[in-house]
C-alpha cells in the first residue's frame, strides 16, 4: 500500500535506494522474503491444531472445564498466531499510516476479550462465546498470506535464476599461484583460470585458451558459442569444454547480471496512473472500514439486535475488508513484469517505462541491427582510381578498427579471411549516422555509409553495373572517398533476422504501425522492408532527420517508440516517448532508452510492448477486482442480508468474511502471475503477406 516516506517509521537501503514500509512484517518480507515464509509456516503449524481444537471445544466435545481449555488453545493463536498483526497495529500507531493488520487486530481482540469476559463474569454478559471466531479468524488470514508470499515467492523467481547463475568462489592467478577465493574478493584486472562446466564468476575477455561457451543467458539461443582469446565472456555463462584464463573487466555490481538485477529492481517500484488511484483509497480505507464497522454495529443495536449481534457485525466489517489488494494491485504486476522480461532480455529502465511502452501506437526502426541480425558480411568490393579491392579492403579496415558496428565486424572479417594486414590509419572519428572518418598519411579518408553519399553516377562505367547489382540486391554500400574523391565502394549483406515479419505481423494486428527509418540506400532499405513486412520506409535519412520524424509524428498526436542500436539514434530515443536500445552483452547500462533489448531481436519489441500492455491491462483488473471485492462484501458484512436471512447471518458471516479477505489478495497476486505466460504470436503468426511492398520515401 501507499507509504509516505515523511511519516513512515520503517526504512530499508538497498543500492542507494530507500523503501518505506507501513509495518515490520513488510519489512521482513521485502528484505528476507524466505525468513517471512518460514515464520508464516511455523505460526501456521501452531495455530491450525488449535484453531481446530477450539472448534471441536465449541460444537462437539463437551466436559467440565472444556471452555477454559478453549480459551487457553483460543490465546496462543490470539497471541503467537496474531503476534504479526498486533507488531503491525503498533508500527501504524507510530508512522500513523493504517493497514490491515489494524483492522484484523482490533476486530479479533474485540471478539477475542468479549469472549474471555463471557468466562470471567458469568451471568453479567450473553453467553455466547467467539474464541472459535477469532482462531479460525486469524489462522484463515494467516494462511491466506502465506499462500500471497508463496506465489510472490514463485513470482520473482526468474531474478533469483539469475543471481543464482553466478559461482560464489573463483579460481584466480596471482603471482604465479593459483588459489580459490570467494567472488565477492575479485577485483578489475584479476586473472581466472575456468575449467569445464563451470561457470564464469565475472564479466572478462579472454587471455589464453579456445572453448565453446553456453551464453543461453544472454541470447536465449542455447547453441555454443566459440571463444578465444580477445573474446568477451559474461558473467554465469557457462564454459562448456576448454580451459580459459579469463581477465576481469566487470565484477560485482559492474557485472552484466548485477546490471540485470538492479534494472529489474527498478522495473518493480515503477509508478502507473492507475496506482495514484489505489494510493489514494488505500490511505483512507482503513479509517473508512472502522467507521462503517461501528455505524453498523451501533445501528443495529437501535434495532434490538443485541450487544453479541452488534459486536459480530464489527468484527464481520472489520476483517472483511481488504486494504491489501489496492496496496499490491500494481506491485504485484511490476514484480512478474519484471522478472518475465530479465527472461527474455527486455529491461525496463525508470519509473514510467511501462506505462510509456503500453502506450506507444507506432515503431520507427532502424534497420542495421535491429531488422537485420547485425552480422553483416562483405559480398563484394571494386575500386579505381589507381586502387585495387585489396587496398581498398585494408585501408577501410584500419578505419573500422576498434569501432563496435556490423559494418565494422564484416570488414575485420574479410580482411582476416583474405590475410590483409589493416592500413594504419590515424586520429580515426566516428561521425553519426554517416561513417568514419581519419587520416592515411596526409589524406583524409572516410569510409562513408550515410547520407551524403555518393551516388551510382561516380562510379566507372565499367564498374556500374556491379554496384547496381548489388544494390538491386539490397545489400548496403559504403564508399571510401579519398580527399573528398570517391576511390570504391564496399557491398555488405545483412539478411533479416528470424521473427521479424512474426513480430511486424503481430504488432500490426495489434494497431501499432511499423515505420522504418534509415540512414541506408532506399533500394537495401526496401529489400528488408519487403522481407519484413514493413510498408512504410524513409531511407537516405541522418540522425537528425530520423529525430525530425520522432517529433512529426508526436505533432500528429502519436504516441512514439523508436528502435536503435544507441549510437546513431541516439537523439531519436531520448526524443521519443519510450526508446528501445537494441544492446549486446555488458551493453546493458547504457543510457540510451527507457527499455533495454539484450538479444539484439526486433522480435522482442514486440514482447515488450505486448508486455506492458499485458501489465498495465493487469493492474486494472487487479484495481477492479479490489473494487468490487469491496462494494460487495462490506455491504453484506454490514448486514445488508439480514432483511432476507435475519441476525441468524452472522452464526457463520465473520467466519465467511475472513476466508474471503485471506483469498483476495492471492487472487490479485495470482492474476498477476499470469504475466508469466505472455506470447510474442498473436493473430497473424506467418510472416507478412505475399506481395505486401514497401513505398519508400525519400529521406
Amino acid at each position: 500500500m501507499f507509504v509516505d516516506e515523511r511519516t513512515a517509521e520503517l526504512s530499508l537501503t538497498r543500492e542507494n535506494r530507500t523503501y518505506y514500509f507501513c509495518c515490520s512484517a513488510c519489512l521482513t518480507e521485502f528484505a528476507e522474503p524466505a525468513r517471512r515464509v518460514a515464520q508464516l509456516r511455523l505460526r501456521l503449524a501452531v495455530s491450525w491444531p488449535l484453531s481446530l481444537a477450539v472448534v471441536a471445544l465449541a460444537y462437539g466435545v463437551r466436559f467440565p472445564g472444556s471452555e477454559w481449555l478453549a480459551l487457553g488453545c483460543a490465546a496462543v493463536v490470539q497471541v503467537y498466531g496474531g503476534q504479526g498483526f498486533y507488531r503491525g497495529l503498533w508500527d501504524a500507531a507510530r508512522s500513523r499510516l493504517w493497514n490491515m493488520d489494524v483492522l484484523v487486530a482490533v476486530a479479533t481482540t474485540v471478539a477475542f476479550g468479549y469472549s474471555t469476559a463471557v468466562l470471567l463474569l458469568p451471568g453479567h454478559l450473553p453467553s455466547t462465546s467467539y474464541l472459535d471466531a477469532s482462531a479460525l479468524i486469524i489462522t484463515l488470514i494467516l494462511s491466506g498470506n502465506y499462500l500471497e508470499q508463496l506465489t510472490r515467492h514463485r513470482a520473482g523467481s526468474a531474478v533469483r535464476r539469475l543471481a543464482e547463475l553466478v559461482p560464489t568462489t573463483a579460481t584466480v592467478l596471482r603471482a604465479g599461484l593459483e588459489s580459490v577465493v570467494p567472488v565477492s574478493e575479485l577485483g578489475v584486472g584479476d586473472v581466472c583460470r575456468v575449467g569445464p562446466g563451470s561457470r564464469f564468476p565475472t564479466d572478462g575477455v579472454v587471455q589464453t585458451g579456445r572453448s565453446s561457451v553456453d551464453e543461453a543467458i544472454l541470447t536465449g539461443e542455447s547453441l555454443p558459442v566459440p571463444k578465444a582469446a580477445g573474446d568477451p565472456v559474461v558473467a554465469g555463462s557457462t564454459n562448456l569444454d576448454g580451459v580459459l584464463e579469463v581477465r576481469a573487466t566487470g565484477v560485482g555490481s559492474d557485472s552484466f547480471l548485477a546490471q540485470v538485477g538492479q534494472l529489474v529492481a527498478e522495473a518493480e517500484t515503477s509508478q502507473l496512473p492507475l496506482q495514484r488511484l489505489a494510493d489514494r483509497i488505500a490511505q483512507r480505507f482503513v479509517p473508512f472500514v472502522l467507521a462503517v464497522a461501528i455505524a453498523a454495529s451501533l445501528g443495529w443495536s437501535l434495532f434490538g439486535s443485541g450487544p453479541t449481534v452488534a459486536l459480530l457485525v464489527f468484527v464481520t466489517v472489520a476483517i472483511t475488508a481488504c486494504p491489501c489488494a489496492f496496496g499490491i494491485a500494481t506491485p504485484a504486476a511490476l514484480v512478474v513484469a519484471a522478472g518475465r522480461g530479465a527472461e527474455s532480455g527486455v529491461l525496463f529502465r525508470g519509473r514510467d517505462a511501462i506505462d510509456r511502452a503500453a502506450r506507444a501506437d507506432i515503431v520507427l526502426t532502424d534497420k542495421t541491427g535491429t531488422l537485420t541480425r547485425g552480422q553483416a558480411r562483405v559480398v563484394g568490393a571494386i575500386a579505381w582510381g589507381g586502387w585495387d579491392d585489396r587496398r581498398l579492403l585494408a585501408v577501410a579496415a584500419g578505419l573500422e578498427r576498434g569501432v563496435r558496428h556490423p559494418l565494422a565486424h564484416a570488414v575485420e572479417g574479410e580482411v582476416r579471411r583474405r590475410g590483409l594486414p589493416p592500413e594504419e590509419v590515424s586520429e580515426v572519428t566516428v561521425v553519426a549516422g554517416r561513417g568514419v572518418e581519419g587520416w592515411l598519411g596526409t589524406s583524409r579518408v572516410e569510409l562513408r555509409g550515410g547520407p551524403p553519399f555518393p551516388d551510382l553516377e561516380s562510379v566507372p562505367e565499367s564498374m556500374r553495373a556491379s554496384a547496381a547489382r548489388w544494390s538491386s540486391e539490397g545489400a548496403s554500400l559504403s564508399a571510401l572517398v579519398v580527399d573528398g574523391s570517391p576511390r570504391g565502394l564496399i557491398a555488405f549483406s545483412d539478411p533479416v533476422a528470424p521473427g521479424v515479419g512474426a513480430a511486424v505481423a503481430t504488432l500490426r494486428a495489434e494497431g501499432v504501425r511499423v515505420v522504418m527509418v534509415t540512414g541506408d540506400n532506399a533500394r537495401a532499405a526496401d529489400a528488408v522492408a519487403r522481407a519484413a513486412g514493413i510498408e512504410e520506409v524513409h531511407a537516405g535519412v541522418t540522425p537528425e532527420g530520423k529525430l525530425e520524424w520522432v517529433r512529426r509524428f508526436q505533432r500528429e498526436g502519436r504516441l512514439v517508440a523508436f528502435v536503435g542500436d544507441g549510437i546513431n539514434d541516439a537523439p531519436a530515443l531520448a526524443a521519443a516517448d519510450v526508446g528501445l536500445a537494441v544492446g549486446t552483452g555488458t551493453e546493458v547500462a547504457r543510457d540510451a532508452g527507457q527499455v533495454l533489448l539484450v538479444r539484439a531481436g526486433f522480435a522482442d519489441v514486440a514482447l515488450a510492448l505486448r508486455l506492458a500492455r499485458a501489465t498495465v491491462r493487469k493492474v486494472r483488473q487487479n484495481i477492479v477486482w479490489a473494487l468490487g471485492y469491496n462494494a460487495v462484501l462490506l455491504p453484506l458484512a454490514a448486514g445488508a442480508l439480514v432483511p432476507w436471512r435475519g441476525f441468524s447471518v452472522y452464526a457463520t458471516l465473520p467466519i465467511v468474511g475472513a476466508l474471503a479477505m485471506a483469498i483476495s489478495s492471492t487472487l490479485v497476486v495470482t492474476n498477476s502471475l499470469s504475466l508469466r505466460w505472455v506470447a510474442l504470436e498473436r493473430g497473424p503468426r506467418a510472416g507478412p503477406a505475399a506481395g505486401a511492398g514497401a513505398r519508400p520515401s525519400p529521406g
